[in-house]
């Protein structure tokens, strides 16, 4: 049964036991690793499909939400680094059922999302083995990052930092040729920025294309606030955190926008049909010897770098549930290399739900795993908006070392805008099960909490009514 938390610090001394082996450039990687991957590398396409040119400005928005969001992240994180982040917020600042239902849809959205990579894996190795089942791929990958999850996180933390970073060069690398191509293309080519407009102008699909865009785009930005769960294993975390939020968003924001800018000029927008890597295509388009080779060796490693990341944070969510007497208490056993190796375990099941969907429907399922993943990720930033303006009204600004600006519109404009992305879902084929499917799961979390861990556990820290918030 879930106990009174009275102060933050006994909801910490309850996570305990995780090694703060995290540098606060392995933490910056970590986040990097999770949003670099499949997201941006061949979500974007089904993204320019949607939107065309206009595709920019759809990044753009949901740049501004990421944004929003690792500033309320920043706040809380650095007064109360903990491994169970925005789910302990959750459940101290607005009330134990809310960071319950955090806590579990997160999980299981992340665990939907690895299942995405592993998909995207399998579809890259085609590039070389068209004949080789992809099933044998997924197997091989995950096995491998199952074992660096369970070596230790300084382990991890260092595998992680090397995948990221070889992303982050490769991205330069196509940023700067990229640039060379557009800016030496022949006037009769077509490459170019008029590509920005020959084909039915910047907004092709019109506004509502753009907007429907954002949902992907928002999917792109997913797993940035891996950062605030990985506070919990810093080796100075308040000054780790600090640096890694400040410098994460710039980065993602301008590899985001800058790379798609560059996709955009050099492959007709109408070319992207999500089958294949834009970044390959350009690549290919380039003529540079083997350049689809090399790149899809980039977009592969992308991929297991953000899987790798995200078999991270759903262990340390279901440790947190484990030990805040919400999951079995077997989930919340730590070996002596600091890793909850059954909680690692339990996450790494959607890898083999990923595998069972991949082999039934090869061709549509990486688009049904991310429609899948999105509710929980979506529910998830609404929360965390949410929970911001909570932990605002019991932590006064003069007491932050880290502020937001803008309180309490900045918060009240990403929880809006969060809202309106997942109303959306239900006005388009591709993700109309999106919210259906994510509010009947919503409805199972909820009765279970109530019917399992609601009785005799009172408010912590006397939580107020939603509609007195503001």
């Amino acid at each position: 049964m879930t106990k009174k938390i009275s102060t933050f610090n006994n909801l910490v001394d309850r996570e305990k036991g995780l090694k703060a082996h995290l540098t606060g450039a392995q933490i910056s990687m970590i986040a990097i690793g999770g949003a670099i991957g499949t997201g941006l590398f061949l979500g974007s396409g089904f993204a320019i499909g949607f939107a065309g040119p206009s595709v920019l400005v759809s990044y753009a928005i949901a740049a501004v939400v990421a944004l929003l969001l690792m500033g309320c992240l920043a706040e809380m994180t650095v007064r109360h680094p903990a491994s169970g982040s925005f789910g302990s917020y959750a459940e101290f600042y607005v009330a134990p059922w809310f960071g319950f239902a955090i806590r579990y849809v997160y999980w299981s959205s992340v665990v939907f999302a690895v299942g995405t990579e592993i998909t995207a894996a399998a579809m890259y190795m085609k590039y070389w083995f068209p004949d080789v089942p992809g099933g044998y791929w997924m197997v091989t990958f995950s096995l491998a990052l199952i074992t660096v999850n369970a070596l230790s996180v300084k382990v991890f933390g260092a595998i992680e930092y090397s995948f990221s970073l070889l992303k982050l060069l490769a991205i330069v690398i196509f940023i700067l040729l990229g640039a060379y191509v557009v800016y030496n293309a022949p006037a009769d080519s077509t490459i170019g920025f008029s590509n920005y407009t020959n084909d039915r102008g910047f907004f092709p699909n019109g506004l509502w294309g753009t907007w429907v865009a954002v949902i992907v785009a928002f999917f792109s930005y997913l797993s940035i606030e891996m950062i605030a769960v990985a506070a919990g294993e810093a080796k100075q975390p308040e000054k780790a955190i600090t640096k890694a939020f400040r410098i994460t968003i710039v980065r993602l924001v301008v590899f985001y926008m800058c790379t798609i800018a560059l996709v955009l000029a050099i492959v007709p927008w109408a070319h992207n049909s999500g089958g294949e890597s834009p970044f390959v295509m350009v690549m290919k388009a380039t003529g540079v010897p083997y350049a689809g080779a090399i790149f899809n060796v980039v977009i592969l490693v992308a991929a297991l770098s953000a899987m790798n990341s995200q078999i991270y944070i759903a262990t340390r969510m279901m440790f947190s549930l484990s030990r805040a007497g919400q999951a079995p208490k077997v989930f919340g056993i730590v070996k002596g290399n600091g890793v909850p190796l059954p909680a690692l375990l339990l996450s790494s099941m959607g890898i083999a739900l990923a595998t069972g969907i991949y082999l039934a429907y090869p061709e549509e399922a990486f688009t049904m795993m991310m429609s899948v993943a999105m509710f929980g990720a979506m529910f998830t930033w609404a929360g965390i908006f949410l929970t911001h303006l909570f932990f605002r009204r019991q932590n006064p600004v003069e007491t932050l070392s880290f502020k937001l600006w803008g309180y309490p519109w900045t918060s009240l404009c990403g929880l809006i805008l969060m809202l309106a992305i997942m109303v959306t879902t239900l006005f388009t084929k591709e993700f109309f099960s999106t919210l259906l499917w994510g509010a009947g799961f919503l409805v199972i979390v909820l009765l279970i909490y109530f019917l399992k861990f609601s009785k005799g556990t009172p408010d912590s820290l006397k939580p107020e009514g939603i509609s007195k918030l503001v």
